[in-house]
């Protein structure tokens, strides 16, 4: 299992924006077989900061996400939304090993 975290510089000043692409995103991420827990939106502390967790069976599955993002046509009108309204200053992507239990595996 794989969880990816997204660190994202947004615009506090389209905000709105970013929250109409984190929601289109929570739904794609599960079409093509992942799980997300959610977009952590500014609040307390700086307001140009944002977070978003999801989680795919394995890092061969992302991979194949990623590839199908790239010409899904909803994935592609999302990616367009942030380029177009510029939402979304820079972010970066980490590659996280999940512990969901208490229990030793």
């Amino acid at each position: 299992m794989i969880t990816v975290h997204l660190r994202y510089e947004i615009d506090p000043d389209k905000l709105d924006v970013f929250t109409e692409y984190g929601r289109a995103w929570i739904r794609l991420v599960a079409k093509h077989g992942g799980t997300h827990h959610g977009y952590f939106m500014p609040s307390e502390g700086d307001s140009d900061e944002a977070f978003a967790l999801f989680t795919f069976p394995s890092l061969a599955a992302y991979e194949i996400y990623r590839t199908a993002s790239k010409t899904d046509p909803e994935c592609v009108e999302a990616f367009e939304l942030a380029r177009r309204t510029q939402c979304i200053r820079r972010y970066e992507r980490r590659f996280l090993s999940p512990v969901f239990s208490a229990d030793a595996d």
